[in-house]
């Protein structure tokens, strides 16, 4: 690796709010952020319940993909100390502002509208509007799409193709989605998510943007920034093992860490302190998970702390990654590992130490984030301590 790739800023919004502070309230202190949503009619629906912003006549606009991504940027940039006229490459990982499927089949749609809302459209808008110049690339690969656009990130940095990379990802919860899910049985009933636990019963979506800034080791000291963490490993892996499900023994998640684990100078895991889970809460989903972080670090597995926050913040579905991102980042500076919250009843099938319910201290060098999606597509970020 060329180029040493460091964190220098971002930007965080979720269901509890914005910025670390929020985070630190709602996921770190395991409190889930479900609710009935009001955004649209959930009639006819099996269930109400969402991570949703509350709304209003003025968190409707605030929380528009894309006022959320221009707020996110600017908040990541300032904590960069960037200003507009960067050179930069921007990244998205984001399905667009989901209007361009609903105005395709209205009488009244016109291309152009249909046009602002595709997913490529947002990272123009976003790098137009923070004022960055540079190459513009949007990921749409579903659960991993914020990720991919991490790691694309990171390759571009180490080889050297560029100096600072601004990364997105953003969704927010609405009925088109919502609604596939729902008819694919995948929602949870019952208001909650429990991953890792015996009786866990599905998902719930939830509101989440965050953007990142990511540069070389050598372009941040020559401008005296701080760095936040280094990115010191990543990994991409597919198995397409079946459209929906993943495979049952999580071989393309396990081929992503090892990937990132090698590259970090770690093979067998040995530096790493904690593991942010993509953690659905499906009952497929946190088995394969299991065993395939236990085939990535074979050794190590059982002693590794593991949790996922999706039970606080819900499936931020293309925002996944780079949420997540944040939140590793955190539990990193901070020394606190977020709880597995709404964890109930140990699961023979899931048998590592996922935190339950409580955030534990602990000092981290290495932390590793994982996501996995639809497709058999899986990601691996590991992140060091400065």
């Amino acid at each position: 690796m060329s180029g040493e790739v460091t964190v220098t800023g971002y930007g965080v919004r979720t269901a509890f709010g914005t910025g670390a502070e929020a985070l630190r309230r709602g996921v770190f202190a395991g409190v889930p952020a479900f609710a009935p949503t009001t955004r649209f009619d959930t009639g006819p629906y099996r269930t109400p319940m969402a991570a949703a912003a509350p709304d209003g006549p003025d968190a409707v606009e605030d929380w528009a993909l894309r006022p959320a991504l221009a707020r996110c940027g600017t908040e990541a940039l300032d904590m960069a100390g960037l200003r507009p006229g960067t050179e930069a490459a921007v990244l998205m990982g984001i399905a667009g502002d989901q209007t361009s499927v609903t105005r395709y089949w209205r009488p009244t749609g016109k291309p152009s509208a249909v046009a602002e809302a595709v997913p490529a459209r947002l990272a123009e808008v976003l790098a137009d509007g923070l004022g960055l110049h540079g190459p513009r690339l949007t990921f749409t690969n579903a659960c991993v799409a914020s990720a991919a656009a991490i790691i694309h990130a990171c390759r571009l940095i180490s080889s050297g193709r560029t100096d600072v990379a601004v990364c997105a990802g953003g969704y927010l919860v609405e009925e088109e989605t919502f609604g596939k899910f729902d008819s694919g049985r995948a929602l949870s009933q019952d208001g909650a998510v429990r991953p890792f636990s015996a009786d866990r019963s599905g998902l719930l979506l939830g509101d989440g943007v965050a953007v990142v800034v990511l540069e070389s080791a050598e372009h941040a000291r020559r401008r005296g920034a701080r760095p936040l963490a280094t990115v010191v490993g990543w990994g991409a892996a597919t198995d397409a093992h079946h459209i929906a499900q993943p495979h049952p023994e999580g071989a393309g998640l396990a081929r992503a860490a090892r990937q990132a684990s090698r590259l970090a100078g770690d093979p067998d895991g040995a530096g790493l302190g904690y593991v942010n889970a993509h953690g659905t809460g499906t009952k497929y989903n946190d088995g394969a998970e299991t065993r395939g972080l236990r085939a990535a670090f074979p050794d190590r597995a059982e002693a590794i702390p593991v949790s996922s926050t999706k039970g606080t913040t819900g499936h931020l579905l293309e925002a996944a990654g780079a949420v997540e991102f944040v939140i590793t980042l955190l539990a990193l500076t901070d020394g606190v590992l977020p709880p597995t919250a709404g964890f109930t009843a140990p699961d023979p099938e899931c048998d590592l130490d996922y935190v339950p319910n409580r955030p534990r201290q602990a000092d981290l060098r290495r932390a590793l984030t994982v996501n996995a999606a639809f497709g058999g597509a899986n990601t691996a970020l590991l992140l060091e301590r400065p």
